[in-house]
């Protein structure tokens, strides 16, 4: 029988036990060992099983709960733990003191960059934050979660928002002959670590958004409590709404278009007014900055334009200097494939009438997401035109993203597109293994000093055997699904060796990072599981788009190999990939295995777990590993960059991942002398040593708050000062640009040169001298640059320096420069915008240059 409807009951505490409903829904406890100790401690078997304070506290016998009301030491510890969790919401942490160092900041809005906001809303459309909340697909979204968490540990105050997925993203299974099989369990939020938005009376606080032909689509907010940090998830399946409207949360990057548009209007748009009405409901500071991670809610800033103009009476340029000013994006993809594209039509079916965003011309709307293509509209470029900080998630992320993006700033180098970068990290405490935090302490600051080679590597030894136990484990129930019987799996109790070297890929399965590049070479591969003297064993795991069928089929080519009985003691592939699996396979895997089509990794935080656990990376330089591979921390895959052929490109990445594992890789970790491999553990601990302060998500939180968050506060509050003045101003400067940029000309551009002198030599200095025609436009309102480099057969200049010219008497512009190249090198004058308001000259993507 099926039930009819589906509930969850909580578990009545006794009242001494009251504190244990605070510490179960905080989800501080998924970082914080000994509240997870604490709760190990009521029942360890089903501690183990589940995971899960609430499902813990559901299924323990009430008389086990009755005995620990009345167990002194007991309620000592609960009472303490209770205790710290307060001093940690409350204390005064890194971001305080940050405030506190820099004052209140500058009511007068001098723009140098001093104000730290009292609140920041972090948009995202998933948030993986644990296994316990199933709201996450991949990296993305434990990108985002890890954020929240660091976040929370810094003190800085982070309000999270994004969609509640009834049936999460999916769960993966396999099929007889290794198809990928989906299925969505339906979540009940009463059952998951949430607490619903309420009215002082009880009643669930509803966000409304308008919806074409005169309907509504309501919205329930759920919160989560990560630590310090609020997380808003807006839920549709209420009463009131129409059957298709309370779809419209049903699953995460799910349905078509039309689906996709309502999920993130709703994530925006209405994720805007959650975070007001929640603000309003709990003194919380309203946010001062929007950070956007990813395109997907980029229709959020549509909604606070139309607060501004609305609410402040602001025109729409006005509020667009007000909104641009507060907002940072953050983009994730290196492919145009990758960017969110509406048609036209779509997107004017539900703003065209009105209704969503009373007094916002449509027009206005379209051109913000505008590109090539003039019947798409694109999130990405809507997101870098409402947002003034813009960055990428590595360094070479960075680049590729001002490659791709760069016909947003016409006429300007790649170099000066204003998209910077702030590389990804991961949450230490989240993902590191506590055996290895107790023997080296945190690994943001490890202690290797102390630990011997011995140590250490009965470290490493312990975590691969937990390994080997989990993926045997795995394997037999993934058989079982697969309609085995439990009589023909005797076989899978020896899966995997606790002696072997252990190489590990997991991660979503777009064609780009390559699933089955180890299997170019079948026989290599096989010849490298079953070697002798030095095998490995590889333990693969990860989930294919369900609409991808190209990525399935590389699944199932990896489970065809795997299903060999000649080689399934060696390789598996591991089904329905998630947060608790991963832990087992960042803590014992000897190597992080990671083979992209390079630059198509924008960062791929993976390999940092790994190595916050001492396994060393093996990969393709790209995304992080481009900027923290040093030579000794891991082994770089070399890339056939210039092969135009894929298939043959992949022949030859393929053939050299095969060399560096058989020839350099299983020879370090099988050379022991006493049982232990000295030089193996060299890099291990340089690996620790190197890579574990840098590749923590408190390092880059406090880079989000330096380069983004911070100048962003304070460009928003001279925005906003004395009711928008310089937002109003700037709207005007944009204004009278417009109309004088066309004939603004630099009319004549002279390097001082002495024709009968000696030829200059490197560092001299000459006099540049420019004369402009400014066309009614002020000298305030730009700034003229000379611009030296050197000068390719096109006479294209290139690694340009740009010296600011200053006006002279004559109204000539003037600058000395300190030649920076030898060779040949060209010179030449511009004018760019200038305006207080403005990040950099770039901005406005506006330049005239001498011709």
């Amino acid at each position: 029988m099926k039930a009819v409807r589906r509930f969850t009951v909580r578990a009545g505490l006794p009242e001494p036990l009251a504190e244990l409903s605070t510490l179960a829904t905080n989800l501080r406890w998924t970082w914080h060992p000994p509240t997870q100790e604490l709760f190990a401690a009521i029942d360890p078997g089903t501690w183990t099983r589940v995971g899960d304070p609430l499902r813990l506290l559901a299924e323990v016998p009430a008389n086990r709960l009755e005995h620990l009301a009345t167990d002194e030491e007991f309620l000592a510890r609960t009472n303490a733990l209770s205790a710290d969790l307060r001093d940690y919401l409350t204390g005064q942490r890194w971001y305080q003191r940050r405030r506190a160092e820099l004052g209140a900041g500058d009511p007068g809005g001098n723009g140098r960059g001093d104000h730290l906001p009292t609140s920041i809303a972090y948009f995202s459309m998933e948030f993986g934050v644990t296994e316990a909340l199933p709201n996450y697909s991949g990296g993305l979204g434990v990108l985002a979660g890890d954020h929240l968490k660091a976040a929370s540990d810094l003190g800085v105050p982070l309000i999270g928002v994004g969609l509640l997925y009834r049936s999460g993203y999916f769960r993966q299974s396999l099929s007889l002959d290794g198809w990928q099989v989906e299925h969505y369990p339906v979540i009940d939020p009463n059952g998951l670590p949430l607490e619903p938005l309420v009215e002082p009376s009880g009643a669930p606080i509803l966000v409304h958004v308008a919806m074409p032909g005169g309907r509504v689509l309501r919205a329930r907010v759920w919160q989560a409590r990560v630590g310090r940090v609020p997380l808003l998830l807006l839920d549709s399946d209420v009463d009131g709404n129409d059957e298709d409207l309370r779809g419209v949360t049903d699953r995460l990057y799910g349905g078509d278009q039309n689906h996709r548009i309502r999920q993130e209007i709703l994530a925006g748009v209405g994720g805007v007014r959650a975070v007001r009405t929640y603000c309003e409901l709990t003194g919380h500071p309203q946010p001062e900055v929007f950070h956007t991670n990813e395109g997907h809610a980029g229709f959020l800033g549509l909604e606070r334009l139309r607060e501004l103009m609305s609410g402040q009476h602001l025109s729409f340029d006005e509020a667009l200097s007000a909104v641009r000013a507060g907002t940072v994006f953050t983009t994730h993809t290196p492919v145009p494939a990758g960017i969110d594209r509406f048609p036209v039509d779509l997107v004017q079916h539900y703003f065209g009438d009105g209704a969503l965003l009373p007094d916002v011309d449509i027009r206005r709307v379209l051109a913000l997401g505008a590109e090539d293509n003039p019947g798409m509209f694109n999130m990405a470029h809507m997101g870098l035109r409402l947002a003034q900080r813009a960055n990428g998630v590595s360094k070479l992320h960075g680049e590729v993203s001002r490659h791709m993006f760069g016909g947003l700033w016409a006429g300007f180098d790649t170099e000066e597109v204003p998209i910077t970068s702030v590389t990804n990290g991961v949450h230490g405490p989240t993902w590191t293994a506590r055996e290895v935090t107790e023997s080296i302490g945190e690994p943001s600051a490890p202690r290797l000093d102390q630990v011997s080679d011995a140590q250490l590597w009965d470290l490493r030894a312990t975590l691969r055997r937990r390994l080997v136990t989990e993926v045997r484990r795995r394997v037999r129930d993934a058989w079982l699904q697969r309609g085995a019987s439990s009589l023909e799996l005797a076989w899978t109790d020896t899966v995997f060796d606790p002696d072997v070297l252990t190489v590990g890929f997991a991660r979503r399965v777009p064609t780009y990072k390559r699933l089955t590049l180890m299997l170019r070479d079948a026989e290599r591969l096989r010849a490298l599981l079953l070697d002798p003297r030095r095998p490995v064993q590889l333990v693969v795991a990860g989930k294919s788009h369900p609409a991808d069928d190209g990525g399935k089929a590389l699944i199932q080519q990896i489970v065809r190999f795997a299903d060999d009985p000649a080689v399934r003691h060696r390789i598996v592939f591991l089904p329905d990939y998630d947060m608790s699996m991963a832990r087992y396979l960042y803590w014992g895997c000897d190597v992080w295995l990671n083979n992209p089509t390079r630059p198509l990794e924008a960062c791929g935080t993976s390999g940092m777990k790994s190595a916050l656990n001492g396994g060393l990376n093996l990969s393709i330089r790209d995304g992080w590993w481009d900027e923290f591979y040093d030579g000794s921390n891991g082994w770089a895959i070399p890339t056939a960059d210039g092969v135009g052929d894929p298939l043959r490109r992949d022949d030859l990445e393929a053939a050299a991942l095969y060399e560096l594992l058989g020839a350099q890789v299983a020879p370090l970790f099988y050379d022991r002398a006493d049982g232990v491999p000295a030089h193996w553990l060299a890099m291990v601990r340089h690996t620790l040593t190197s890579l574990g302060p840098q590749v923590q998500a408190s390092r880059m939180v406090r880079e989000y708050v330096e380069s983004a968050y911070r100048p962003a506060g304070t460009a928003v509050e001279l925005a906003n000062a004395d009711g928008f003045r310089a937002a109003r101003e700037l709207a005007a400067y944009r204004t009278r640009l417009g109309s004088s940029w066309q004939h603004v000309r630099v009319l004549h551009c002279e390097v001082d040169l002495d024709a009968d002198a000696r030829t200059p030599v490197l560092g001299d200095r000459v006099r540049v001298r420019a004369s402009v025609e400014l066309a009614g436009l002020a000298d305030s309102d730009v700034r003229v640059e000379v611009v030296v480099g050197r000068v390719s057969d096109n006479d294209e200049l290139y690694d340009v320096v740009t010296v600011p010219m200053v006006m002279g008497e004559q109204g000539e512009y003037s600058a000395e420069v300190s030649l920076p190249h030898t060779g040949t090198l060209g010179a030449t004058a511009r004018v760019l915008p200038s305006h207080e308001l403005l990040a950099t000259p770039v901005e406005l993507g506006r330049v005239v240059v001498a011709t």
